[in-house]
Parts: C-alpha cells; structure tokens; sequence
C-alpha cells in the first residue's frame, strides 16, 4: 500500500466519493478512481461500496481506515523529524465539543506547547456523542474530550474537571432567588438543545412540559447558539455554565436545582499513542 493510495484512499472517505477527494487533492477524477481500484485489486477486498454519486467504506474499508490514518502520521512525523534535530515530532490531534474547551484543558495544552514548541495542535470540533470511540478508532484523532460515558469502556479516561449546567437568563429578568428548581421553572420561553444530546434528554426530564412548563422559544441542534438566543432576548436556556459565563453582565447565571454537573475526561487508546501522545499524557498525569 503506497503513501499515495492511502491519501487517496482516505481522501474518498472524508469527502464521501471519488468527485470530492479530486477536489481536495487538486487532482483529476480518474487519477483517483485508477488508484482506488488498483488498491482493491492489490488488496484483493471491495473498500467501498457505491451508493448513487457517492461512496461509503465496506467493513473491510472502515477497518483499514484506522492503520491508515496512523501511516500518514507516521510518515508526517519521519518528515519532522529530519528538520527537528532530534527533538519531539509529529501533531496533536484533540476532539472537543465546543463547551469543553476550556479551564483545565487549556491549561495542559498551554503546558504541552511550552514543553514541545516543535509538536502543532489541532483542536478539532466533536460532532456527536456517538462518534467518542469511532474518531479514535479511525484515526481522526488520538484524544477526545467529553463525559464518561460517552468515551465508553474501551478507551482510557482521566478527569479533567466538572461541566456543571446551569439556568440562563437575559440579564434583568425577574427570577426566583437560585437555586431555580427545574420542576418549577418560571414562565419565561426556554430555548433548548434537541433530544440527540443525552445530558440534555436528562435535563428536559426534569423540566415540566405543557401546562405545567414554561413555554418553548426554540429547540436547537445547534447548542452553540444557544447563548446568542438568550442575549437577543428569546428567553432562557439551561446550559453549560463555562460558556454562559462568558456572557458577561449580558446574561444573569443561576444554579439549577437539582445541580447538574458531570465530570470531564480526556479519554485515549493507550496501545495506539504517538510519541506526541504519550508526552501529552504524561504531562496530563503529572497535573492531575
């Protein structure tokens, strides 16, 4: 499997077909399509399977998708090290949702990036719930950050710190004193994140709905909005406090009754770690 397929080959993956990873490449169609098939006669295995104008991984593509990501990181490193004088190579490549980006985690990369200047960091954007395990597995990264019981039970955690949410207001709205209790909230519109989110199916739970609730200005799958909704006046949210916090005196922040907060972890595959990855956890560790 040459260096060249496998930028093809993964090209195809990320951009769902032959069209899009020409694009991305700044190749023809056909040189791609010519190395694609040349790969799976060579491998002897379909890697994709055909499905209109686009093209989605066989299972035995989705397996190759992982040893193939970690081959280019490996061969990017053996490029930085012939210029780094010996030091640490490669990138770091972290997951996050938006919200968790913050406190501590800033803190141990600040750490890591006076400890290895020559190492980037890529600070990627996590789009799902779902996808904790997947993204590591496939290679898109060799960190994520979220709760623990999105990372699963294959993936090694260590605690970061606490996401505690918290009940959001337009700064000025007349309020109970906190702690708000969700089952009694007042009757100001609430903007909420969908139900794909699992600690928000926790929350809206805990919040009456219908006649006994208070009304709904919105539902987002977008909950990086949600804090912009509250400052244009569409009412409230309950939210991570990190974030609403940035707000400033433009949003009033109250503790939610019952008090939802959950650990953050930063969870890895250890038997997978590049030299970058192992310097990262080591600094972790040494912090926590």
């Amino acid at each position: 499997m040459e260096i060249r397929q496998t930028e093809y080959f993964l090209a195809v993956v990320d951009n769902q077909g032959v069209s899009g990873a020409a694009t991305a490449l700044g190749i023809s169609e056909p040189t791609v399509s010519q190395a694609l098939r040349t790969l799976e006669r060579e491998l002897g295995i379909p890697l994709f399977h055909r499905v209109g104008r686009g093209m989605v991984p066989t299972a035995a593509g989705r397996r190759l998708i992982g040893p193939a990501r970690q081959l280019l990181r490996d061969v990017r490193m053996v490029g930085q090290l012939q210029g780094s004088g010996g030091g640490l190579a490669g990138r770091l490549d972290i997951l996050a949702f938006p919200a968790t980006v913050s406190g501590q985690l800033t803190d141990l990369l600040a750490e890591f990036c006076v400890a290895h200047p020559s190492v980037p960091v890529r600070l990627g954007l996590l789009d799902a719930e779902s996808e904790v395990d997947s993204m590591i597995a496939e290679g898109h990264c060799e960190f994520v950050v979220c709760t623990p019981r999105t990372a699963g039970d294959r993936l090694t955690q260590v605690e970061i710190g606490e996401q505690e949410y918290v009940v959001v207001y337009p700064a000025g709205t007349d309020v109970p004193a906190e702690p708000i209790p969700l089952s009694d909230l007042p009757p100001v519109p609430m903007t909420l994140a969908s139900a794909r989110y699992t600690i928000a199916n926790e929350i809206s739970t805990a919040m009456p709905r219908g006649s006994g609730g208070p009304p709904v200005a919105a539902i987002t799958d977008h909950p990086e909005t949600r804090l912009a909704m509250v400052r244009a006046g569409m009412g409230g949210t309950v939210m991570e406090r990190a974030v609403a916090e940035t707000a400033g005196d433009a949003v009033d922040v109250y503790t939610a009754s019952p008090r939802f907060a959950y650990p953050l972890v930063i969870a890895f595959d250890e038997a997978t770690l590049s030299p970058a990855g192992q310097a990262f956890v080591a600094i972790i560790r040494g912090a926590l």
